[in-house]
């Protein structure tokens, strides 16, 4: 594989806060526990871990059903053994491809720990109870012409229930096998999504299914947190965040102002009266408003104690679940994107609350695969990876200068450069006879050099236009690189990959998780 590394400030959309903590970590140290990237910083986190035999023993019983006699579920049971945890929402087919790079970075890193004389096992923690469908009932892959292909599954089960429990129907396994024909392991990828994708099964367990395929040699410990003996584990925390809730929510408010003064955003926003906590009722995931000591949710209303008698029921939002989890798991590290990166600022307050010790955020390696062909246009055309990130209309217009005739191309260099001289010869002279007639020619001089500029794109475009494989190729280029305006990791699922690659892809990416660069990189596989 040949790699190029591009820092996260090149690539589009990165936040200053994200940036920050990859290159410039003394500005966000305030927001977060532990230095990045930095050995010192695990062992750091370990002293201040204090975490009771008897939890450990009542988390490897609840794990014990969904992991079975996994070896690395042993070594959970172990004492001194920490967790690198990683998560995802349940999305269709695993989600975006970068799913799969969040989870060989924890595995890269319990491998590393381990080497150190630190014993420590991955865990990936499933979303199940995110209740935003629209955000996992679909994926997309690309066909063997890199056109993007949607595959998206229907909702049979309301607004408001935990996309983990959802019973799956009308899976587009047959869109899928067919979006990745071409390839040369297409049957062979579409058969391993069918194996997990089994009617009946829900859409959480369906994707778990998928990764134990995907990530089988690193010994991963899947855990869901919608099983009742791991909500049984997360209540003695849930109770005491409600009990220290209003004092949580004006320290949530305080950190977003601080975020803001010094120029960064605030990844949730927090309002006085927004509440910490779902209610699980009746298979749906109610919201619960905060109001001095109450909570309401629809018409019924709750005290807080209420509530605590409920903790088995109570399921965190987006800034406590990290908490809830490192509650239940001896956690040293978590391996995060950049939205969850930003959550972490922001809950760190959280942390320091509820358990007086924040795990190591790491940020995940990032990647974007290029195949054979790909790069050799790129070559051919002189392309670099910012120019795709331009977007394909850049891209269609430097393939069609580069197709126009050199002779015609030197002809249009020479006379935009003629021009130009005699324009600025006749200024100066107009310059002694009237500065007024000087002044009208330099407006004029911009029109002339940009008509012949714009007649040089004629050229090109015309060009372009006459060799349509050149404009296939344009799209061929940013179809895969930077389809739609969005990095590919983001944009596409990881399936199409292994259809052209193969399914020890994976592995071989693993072996590209480089711990100690923060930046993107570019493979040419």
């Amino acid at each position: 594989m040949e790699i190029s590394c591009i820092r996260h400030t090149d690539l589009p959309h990165a936040s200053r806060l994200f940036t920050d903590f990859l290159y410039h970590y003394d500005r966000v140290a305030t927001f977060y526990g532990h230095r990045p990237l930095s050995p010192s910083s695990y062992r750091a986190a370990i002293e201040k871990m204090h975490y009771p035999d008897e939890r450990r023993a009542a988390l490897v019983r609840a794990l014990r059903r969904s992991n079975e006699d996994s070896p690395s579920l042993e070594l959970l049971a172990q004492p001194d053994t920490v967790a690198v945890v990683t998560g995802q929402q349940v999305g269709l087919f695993s989600g975006p491809a970068y799913t799969i790079y969040k989870a060989l970075t924890a595995a890269r890193i319990a491998h590393q720990l381990t080497e150190q004389g630190i014993r420590a096992v991955p865990v990936f923690w499933l979303a199940t109870e995110d209740h935003d469908f629209e955000e996992v009932n679909h994926c997309r892959v690309f066909d063997e012409q890199h056109r993007p292909v949607l595959l998206q599954v229907p909702n049979g089960a309301g607004n408001q229930t935990p996309v983990g429990t959802i019973p799956l129907r009308d899976v587009p396994l047959a869109a899928l096998r067919q979006a990745l024909s071409g390839f040369p392991f297409g049957d062979s990828v579409a058969a391993a999504v069918e194996e997990a994708y089994v009617p009946g099964q829900t859409l959480g367990a369906a994707f778990a299914n998928l990764l134990k395929r995907l990530l089988a040699r690193y010994g991963f410990v899947f855990l869901d947190p919608m099983t009742p003996e791991i909500r049984e584990l997360t209540a003695p925390v849930l109770r005491k965040a409600l009990d220290a809730a209003p004092d949580l929510t004006a320290k949530l408010l305080a950190r977003n102002r601080e975020l803001e003064q010094k120029g960064y955003h605030a990844q949730v926003h927090v309002e006085p009266e927004t509440s910490l906590f779902f209610l699980l009722e009746n298979g749906k995931r109610l919201t619960l408003r905060r109001s001095n000591n109450h909570y309401t949710a629809r018409d019924r209303r709750f005290t807080a104690e209420e509530l605590k008698d409920l903790a088995d029921h109570i399921s965190p939002n987006a800034l406590l679940r990290p908490v809830v989890q490192d509650y239940i798991l001896p956690t040293v590290a978590y391996t995060a994107g950049p939205a969850e990166l930003a959550y972490f600022a922001q809950c760190e307050v959280l942390y320091e609350t509820l358990l007086g010790r924040m795990p190591v955020s790491v940020p995940r390696s990032g990647f974007t695969l290029i195949d054979d062909r790909t790069l050799k246009l790129m070559k051919r055309y002189h392309l670099s990876f910012q120019d795709v990130l331009r977007g394909e209309a850049v891209v269609r217009d430097q393939i069609a200068r580069n197709l126009v005739p050199p002779a015609l191309k030197q002809r249009f260099g020479e006379t935009v450069q003629s021009v130009a001289r005699d324009l600025d010869r006749l200024r100066e002279d107009l310059k002694a006879f009237d500065v007024t007639l000087a002044a009208a020619l330099e407006k004029s001089r911009a029109k002339i050099l940009y008509q012949l500029s714009k007649n040089e794109r004629k050229a090109a475009n015309e060009a372009l236009r006459r060799d349509e494989r050149a404009a296939n190729d344009a799209a061929w280029i940013s179809g895969l690189i930077y389809p739609q305006k969005h990095l590919q990791e983001r944009y596409y699922n990881i399936l199409p990959f292994l259809a052209r690659h193969g399914l020890d892809l994976v592995d071989r990416l693993y072996e590209n998780v480089h711990l100690e660069c923060p930046d993107h990189l570019v493979i040419h596989v």
